[in-house]
């Protein structure tokens, strides 16, 4: 799903940096890697998972748009404000539709 997201974001001229983990994406922010709009699924590869690296990124950057894509369901006390929750399957277009009009 991951592959397919980054093709269909970089095809709508989005320059995409994936994580394959938590980790990774907050090794990420950690190294101030620039990012206009986070998108992650709930569960992630790792011990931390969606809600967790949402958090970290909004922590740092109040504004940073998020979409969160999972079959799981929506906790909203875990969804960082002002986010989007597209369920899995996701719909490309939709999720494109929600990276320009969050950004």
């Amino acid at each position: 799903m991951r592959e397919a997201i980054a093709e269909e974001l970089t095809a709508a001229g989005w320059l995409v940096t994936e994580a394959e983990s938590g980790e990774t994406a907050l090794a990420l922010l950690k190294a101030n890697e620039p990012v206009d709009v986070l998108i992650t699924d709930i569960r992630l590869g790792g011990t931390l998972d969606g809600w967790d690296i949402a958090e970290a990124f909004r922590a740092s950057n109040a504004k940073l748009p998020v979409i969160y894509i999972s079959g799981n369901p929506v906790i909203a006390a875990r969804q960082v404000a002002n986010s989007v929750f597209l369920p899995k399957p996701c719909d490309m277009k939709k999720l494109v539709e929600a990276c320009k009009a969050l950004t």
